[in-house]
């Protein structure tokens, strides 16, 4: 049991660590922030110095030990009733008349201060003000007013020797630096209050994110297995298609596994109708799928990629072919398959592009017309992809796979929310499509959830290799085909 609890803290720490690696930028900015703040309102503040002096209390003591103790005791009761009457507004008039101040008493009485040392007949008395001058004026003139007040409050009516008496002790000198504010002492907890808060607002903000953003999260969310992860790539992002001739980077490598992966998914029957599907639009499903045909291509077969998206197209565009004979073209009956496919610069991939966008796409997916011209895909391709509109917003994907037999999903990390991909897989199971697989894409090139090549279980080791092969995508060996 023990051991088991330690390995669960482990995991604890190794998250929070984690945490902050992925949030370190939130954790810099607010500590930052938060530091300019408190240096900001110490430079603002008014500086106020302290004056202080410190007065002793006597009472008449007789000749034996016992009257000198009893002096004592009557002194140390006496010093606590002094302190109060130290900052009450009758000494602090006199004070104010004494000097000529411009304030009243109450709001002198406030900057007055009044400490009995314990077991002593000690008095300190602190006055602090905006200018050093003017509180040490205000703390012996205090002061001496306080002496006399105590002398016209202790002598008796017959005018004899009072039983308690103050003097001033120590006289109050000017100030040299301000009490307040204390810069070094700001400045030390506003970075210690600036890191903190950095740290609970990563926390907060990891603990408040809903998207899915590794491989654990997928899978504990949807138990359908990950069979490729593609990290993000802003050239391939302009670009869409990479050409895979000599290309041995990053981004090439994780479609060739890819690639692999799908055809582990059956040894015997690998699967020849592909649906590439998202949640949303924006999440690489487009660019999965003409790399997926390229890579499929490379591997010698003989590919055709359809753009099934008949609301926004993107594949006329993206392999720079024209768009308006297609798919709807051809399930609408007004051209055959032949008529409408067309060539690409690339070798032995085969586009159909979308056509006229339709009134009711649905309805043509799910035609009879659409289940001959599936066997008509299966009698010409070895490989069929079909790139369909996202799941989410409307119907189309789900009817599309069900006639196909079945979707890859594609999940953009730290981008796709939890619920928007639990309710793509609703909307497959919903209509009996089976889900053959999950595509993480758009995966950081840096961090803890970074991409690597063992991210679905094909660890290779690779440390230093990986950076390595990640600046040779930016070299010369990565030739890009634009549309």
């Amino acid at each position: 049991m023990l051991a088991i609890k330690d390995k669960g803290a482990v995991v604890n720490f190794q998250e929070f660590m984690s945490v902050l690696r992925t949030r370190w930028l939130t954790v810099c900015v607010t500590a930052v922030a938060t530091l300019l703040v408190v240096i900001t309102a110490t430079l603002l503040t008014t500086p106020l110095y302290e004056a202080s002096t410190r007065l002793f209390v006597s009472t008449s003591a007789g000749t034996s030990l016992s009257d000198a103790y009893q002096g004592g005791r009557f002194s140390q009761d006496r010093v606590l009733s002094y302190s109060e009457l130290l900052t009450g507004d009758t000494l602090a008039q006199r004070t104010v008349d004494k000097l000529g101040l411009d304030m009243s008493a109450s709001e002198l009485a406030k900057k007055v201060k009044a400490s009995a040392k314990p077991d002593t007949v000690l008095v300190d008395v602190n006055v602090t003000d905006a200018s050093p001058v003017r509180a040490r004026d205000i703390a012996n003139a205090l002061s001496d007013e306080f002496v006399l007040m105590v002398r016209q409050l202790e002598t008796p009516e017959d005018g004899s020797r009072p039983d308690a008496r103050v003097v001033v002790e120590q006289r109050a000198s000017m100030p040299d630096a301000p009490v307040t504010p204390n810069k070094k002492r700001n400045i030390a907890l506003g970075a210690i209050l600036g890191l903190v808060l950095g740290v609970g607002l990563a926390v907060l903000r990891d603990w408040l994110d809903n998207t899915v953003k590794n491989r654990e999260t997928l899978q504990d969310i949807t138990h359908v297995g990950l069979v490729g992860s593609i990290p993000l790539d802003k050239q391939l992002r302009k670009d869409h298609a990479i050409s895979f001739e000599g290309d041995n980077s990053t981004v090439a490598e994780s479609f060739r596994k890819l690639r692999t992966n799908l055809q582990f998914l059956a040894v015997d029957n690998p699967p020849r109708l592909i649906v590439v599907a998202s949640s949303l639009p924006g999440e690489g499903k487009s660019t999965t799928a003409i790399n997926l045909a390229l890579v499929l291509a490379e591997a010698g077969h003989n590919v055709v990629v359809v753009d099934g998206d008949m609301r926004r197209p993107k594949m006329d565009e993206y392999l720079g072919v024209v768009g308006s004979v297609g798919f709807s073209t051809v399930l609408s009956g007004a051209a055959t398959l032949d008529e409408a496919l067309q060539a690409t610069n690339f070798a032995r991939l085969t586009v159909l592009a979308s056509g006229a966008i339709p009134p009711n796409p649905s309805e043509l997916l799910g035609s009879a017309r659409m289940t001959h011209i599936i066997a008509e895909f299966n009698r010409a391709f070895d490989v069929v992809i079909f790139d369909s509109p996202p799941l989410l917003p409307v119907t189309d994907a789900a009817v599309l796979a069900k006639n196909v037999g079945g979707a890859i999903i594609i999940v953009a990390a730290g981008r796709t929310h939890k619920n928007q991909l639990k309710g793509a897989i609703a909307a497959l199971t919903t209509v009996g499509a089976p889900v053959s697989g999950l595509v993480l894409t758009m995966l950081p090139t840096k961090g803890p959830d970074a991409y690597g090549y063992g991210n679905y279980g094909y660890g290779y080791g690779y440390g230093s290799d990986l950076e390595a092969e990640t600046a040779t995508t930016k070299g010369s060996r990565r030739t890009r085909v634009k549309a």
